[in-house]
This record gives C-alpha cells, sequence and structure tokens, in this order.
C-alpha cells in the first residue's frame, strides 16, 4: 500500500528545484560573464571582405570609364597615324653609332694613363731604394699635371658625346619619343664614363700607393682582375650594355644563359609596350588634347578635374613602364650579360616617406649617386644637407634634359619637380622614424598623393601645352 504525499513535501521539491534552476543560471552569467567583450578579444576582426569591395569599386569604375572613352570617342588606334620623319631615325641611328667611338677615347685615354702609372710605379721604386727615407707622395708630385690632363680629357670626351646628342635632339629630331629614347641614352653613357673613369682613377691611386690604402675597402671580388689588368676593349665593352651605372673591374657573373627565361622577360616588355601604345593614344591624348583649351583660359576647376582624370591613366601607363624597364628589360639583358647583381630595385610602392622612395625605385641610379657624388662630398667633410641638395640640383639637371630637350621645350619643370623633393624628404623624413605604424601610414600616403597629382599628370599637362603652342593646334591658332 502506497504511503500518500504531504503538501509540505510537495513545496519543499518545488523550492529545490527553483533554487537549482538559479544556481545555474547563476553559473552560466558567470560563465559568459567571463567571455571577452569585442573591444577585448584577442582577434581582431577581419575586414577581407571590405578590402575585396574596394577592389571590385575600382575594378567597375574603371570599366565604366573604359566604356564611356569608346562611347565618346571611339577607337583611336592608328598604326599609320605617327609623326616622326625619314631623317629622325637616320639621326638617331647615327648618334648611336657614334657612341662606341666615345667608349674607345675613353679606353684610349686610359690605357695612356695606365701605361704611364706603370712608368711612375718603376721610378717611385728606383727612388724607394736610392732614398727609403723619401716620400712617394712629395716625389710624384711633378706627375700630378698628367692626372689632371688625363681627368679633363675624360670629362670633355664624355661630355662631347652627350653636348653633340643633345643638340641634335633639340634642333633637328622632331619626334618626342625618338628624342627621348636617344636623349636617355646618351646621358646613360655619359654616366658611364663617369664613373668609368672615376672608378679606374680610384684604382690608380691605389695601385701607385698601396701604403695608403686600405685594402680591406676595396671588394674582395677586385683582387680577381687588378689594375691596370681590367684596362681592356672587351672590359669596358661589357661595362656598356652592363645593366648598371657604376663601373667595376669585374661583376659577379651566373654560370649560364636562361633563354626561355630571357624570352619570358622579352615577351613581357613587348605586351608592356603595346599595353602603354593603346593607352596613351586611347585615354591620354583625348585628355591632354581636351585640356587645351582649359589651360589657355586658366580655368582653375576644370584644370584640376583633367589633372584628376589624368593622374589615373599616367599612373597606369608610368607602372607599366617601369615593369617592362626594370623588371623585363634589365633583367633579360643581364641574363644575356650573365650579370650577377640584379637588385633593380626594392619595395618602393611601401615607401613610408619620399626620401625612401628615391632610395629604392632605381637602384643604378641611386648607386651612382651615392658612389660618385653624396659619399665623395660627405668624405669631403661636406654636411649630408648640402649633399643631398648637390644630388638633387644634379638630378634636376639630367631631368630637364630627358623631358626638355625632346619636347624642344626647357621650361624647367623637370627641373624645379626635382627640387621641390627636398622639403617633401624633410617633411616626411620623421614620419618614417615615428615609432608604430601610423607615422608611415601617412607617410606613405603623403608619397601616393604628391606622386599621382602633384608629379606626373601636372608636367605632362605642363609640356604638352608648351608642344601643342609650338608645334601644335594652338601654334596654328596663333596664325
Amino acid at each position: 500500500m502506497s504511503r500518500p504525499s504531504s503538501p509540505n513535501g510537495s513545496s519543499e521539491e518545488t523550492v529545490t528545484s527553483h533554487a537549482r534552476q538559479k544556481e545555474a543560471s547563476d553559473k552560466g552569467a558567470l560563465s559568459e560573464s567571463k567571455q571577452p567583450s569585442s573591444h577585448d578579444s584577442e582577434h581582431s576582426p577581419s575586414f577581407l571582405g571590405f578590402r575585396n569591395l574596394m577592389v571590385i569599386v575600382l575594378v567597375v569604375m574603371n570599366l565604366r570609364l573604359v566604356v564611356e572613352n569608346f562611347q565618346k570617342y571611339g577607337v583611336l588606334i592608328c598604326l599609320r597615324c605617327h609623326d616622326y620623319r625619314r631623317h629622325d631615325l637616320m639621326l638617331s641611328t647615327l648618334l648611336y653609332a657614334l657612341v662606341p667611338c666615345h667608349l674607345f677615347v675613353a679606353y684610349v685615354l686610359e690605357l695612356g694613363a695606365a701605361q704611364h702609372a706603370k712608368g711612375v710605379l718603376g721610378r717611385l721604386k728606383r727612388s724607394a731604394e736610392r732614398n727609403p727615407d723619401s716620400d712617394p707622395l712629395m716625389t710624384s708630385r711633378a706627375f700630378q699635371a698628367t692626372w689632371y690632363t688625363i681627368a679633363w680629357a675624360h670629362g670633355i670626351n664624355a661630355s662631347f658625346c652627350l653636348l653633340v646628342t643633345t643638340f641634335t635632339v633639340y634642333y633637328h629630331i622632331h619626334h618626342p619619343l625618338i628624342g627621348i629614347i636617344c636623349q636617355i641614352h646618351a646621358t646613360i653613357v655619359w654616366l658611364k664614363n663617369c664613373s668609368y673613369a672615376f672608378t679606374n682613377r680610384d684604382l690608380r691611386h691605389a695601385y701607385l700607393y698601396p701604403q695608403h690604402t686600405s685594402w680591406d675597402e676595396l671588394p674582395e671580388l677586385y683582387s680577381q682582375c687588378p689594375y691596370p689588368q681590367n684596362v681592356t676593349i672587351g672590359n669596358l665593352a661589357y661595362f656598356w650594355w652592363a645593366p648598371t651605372l657604376v663601373y667595376q673591374p669585374i661583376y659577379p657573373r651566373t654560370p649560364s644563359i636562361r633563354w626561355t627565361f630571357v624570352a619570358k622577360r622579352l615577351a613581357e616588355c613587348a605586351s608592356l609596350s603595346i599595353f602603354i601604345w593603346l593607352a596613351s593614344a586611347q585615354y591620354a591624348a583625348p585628355l591632354l588634347h581636351n585640356s587645351l583649351s582649359k589651360i589657355s583660359t586658366m580655368d582653375v576647376p576644370s584644370i584640376l578635374e583633367r589633372l584628376m582624370k589624368l593622374s589615373t591613366v599616367s599612373l597606369v601607363i608610368w607602372l607599366a613602364g617601369f615593369f617592362a624597364v626594370f623588371q623585363s628589360v634589365l633583367n633579360a639583358l643581364a641574363e644575356i650579360m650573365r650579370f650577377g647583381d640584379r637588385e633593380f630595385y626594392t619595395e618602393w610602392w611601401n615607401s613610408p616617406s619620399v626620401g625612401n622612395y628615391w632610395r629604392t625605385w632605381n637602384k643604378p641610379v641611386y648607386h651612382f649617386m651615392r658612389r660618385h657624388i653624396y659619399s665623395p662630398l660627405v668624405g669631403r667633410g661636406f654636411s649630408s644637407g648640402f649633399a643631398s641638395l648637390i644630388v638633387f640640383v644634379f638630378s634636376g639637371l639630367l631631368h630637364e634634359l630627358l623631358v626638355g630637350v625632346p619636347t624642344h621645350n626647357i621650361l624647367g619643370v623637370a627641373f624645379a619637380g626635382m627640387v621641390v623633393q627636398l622639403p617633401m624628404i624633410a617633411m616626411t623624413t620623421p614620419l618614417e622614424r615615428m615609432e608604430g605604424v601610423n607615422g608611415r601610414v601617412v607617410g606613405n600616403c603623403i608619397f601616393w598623393i604628391s606622386f599621382c597629382l602633384v608629379g606626373q599628370p601636372l608636367a605632362a599637362l605642363i609640356y604638352f601645352f608648351a608642344w601643342q603652342a609650338k608645334y601644335g593646334s594652338l601654334s596654328k591658332q596663333k596664325v
């Protein structure tokens, strides 16, 4: 017989169950309170979706511009629409053929200097045997006039090559692209001639005065081709084609040539060249032509609008040209020449300052400036700021030669653009040195804004306007 349940027992069980539920809820609340809030989480949220969204928006916006361009202008690509003249090609070929002549003169000068150095060294040794206490430096002062003569001869030879090309391009070659190619090649050869003379001068000094030379300062690689064994036609011809502006008696070499690698790089260069031509003819040219009337009337808002439109096209063309030259052409040339040192650029697009960009985007020019201008000035007691000023002034002159001479308008814009880099470097260098990433991010943004908006598009507008005022539609309007 079952025992009847009492009302009091039922209420006790109900209280106990409520107490257990409350305890469980309290434990759950405590466990939830132990979980970190969103701002205390160790793992920050991922913004990968927003990055993808920005890429998609950029692609769609640029595709819209492409469609708008074709709707407004149609197809502007024309294979026969060129403006070069036959004598432009003949003169450019002649200028290229003259370069080996100047290189041969440089070789003859250095060969004479090497023979003279051998004679000087023999006299110094005989003088030291007769009088061990004599100072070889004092004994060699009688021969200093010869070294000055050789230095002046090198300078005249190298500068004469550049002056002939500059005069011919400015007065006789009409097409700007052909003129730019000629001017770039002449400038490269001029810089190579200067480096050849400077480096052999230093090697000759170490050869004549070994007791005053710290051999640890010379690369160990130089011992494989000591001075004056490096003064040969083959050595200079290799330097002419090597993808570097700084002369060395010998360079690191690769064991063989990978012709598949060369073919890939040349295919890249050809593809990018076609892309640059299409982008220039279809997109850049209409923008530039539409800007002429705005610049003539000094319509500042319209000029700024054209400038921002041109910034995208000019940036894409510049990036394609950079990849074609520094990644494709120089690597292909280095592979053919079995040239081992192939650091032609580093990650300049991540530059936290304007100064870092100029140190990383064009390594061959940077090494030349540092080796033959900046370091010698600092070594002679000048401040680093003064040495940097000289470097950018010199670079500005070269930029004006490369842009102003082929366009037949020496305006000083390219020169001013280089000199203006100095205050921008001073402004962004503290950002680069700041702790954390915020300063570097701000510095990188300043670099890109100056690079995309103020730099290339503005210079392109000014020189194109000057060209049209002299030879194009604006000159016809004046008539």
